[in-house]
């Protein structure tokens, strides 16, 4: 496993170390947030991602929680449940790939205009090298708008993410992207809502710039 030098050796480490493949074996036909958090995702894809453009849904499921009365020309999914994403209706086309032992992704330079990462992020022991393989699949200033909650499979989720509080995880979702270079802005953003019935959500952004 390749590690990025900026971060301990034991930070990418999880409780559970057998083959993700083997835990996502059986499909999950559930949410992983709330209705309340879910509409503050897919408000964001409203205000993020342009219509009738090209996305990617990144470690996708059977939902990606984008806005219904808005039309993309195409969304593709990756993930790890053939069953899960085969019945995702907003997919055009998916791939089934553990970015856990294949962080390169199997799309052509400057495809796509927007992606996703829904409550997910905190799983990826190679972070880094995704984020920096996804800025070569996006188009310039294309976004990418990763959300996550207080919520987690715990054996799954890094040490890292395990050692910080929401504050934290911001800050360490904002290195990762820093640490993969040609981001720029990165918005840090609490849009969990109000008032806080529902589960928090929070948001990192970052716009590709291409060198």
């Amino acid at each position: 496993m390749a590690l990025d030098p900026l971060f301990p050796a034991d930070a990418f480490r999880r409780t559970d170390e057998t083959p993700d493949a083997q835990f996502y074996q059986q499909p999950r036909f559930v949410t992983h947030i709330d209705e309340g958090a879910i509409a503050a995702v897919t408000q964001l894809y409203r205000e993020y991602f342009p219509a009738n453009g090209t996305l990617l849904d990144l470690m996708s499921s059977w939902i990606s929680h984008l806005p219904p009365d808005v039309p993309y020309e195409r969304v593709v999914g990756l993930g790890m449940n053939e069953q899960e994403l085969r019945a995702n209706p907003r997919l055009a086309s998916y791939v089934v790939q553990d970015l856990n032992q294949e962080p390169q992704l199997p799309f052509e330079e400057n495809e796509f205009d927007g992606a996703a990462i829904c409550v997910s992020v905190d799983y990826l022991t190679r972070p880094v090298e995704v984020l920096r393989d996804l800025t070569r699949v996006l188009r310039p200033d294309a976004p990418v708008v990763i959300t996550f909650s207080n919520r987690c499979f715990p054996t799954k989720a890094v040490a890292a993410w395990h050692a910080l509080d929401d504050r934290g995880h911001l800050a360490l979702v904002k290195q990762y992207l820093l640490a993969a270079g040609n981001w720029h802005p990165i918005e840090l953003l609490d849009r969990s809502p109000q008032p806080r019935r529902s589960d928090p959500l929070y948001v990192v952004i970052g716009r590709v710039q291409k060198p």
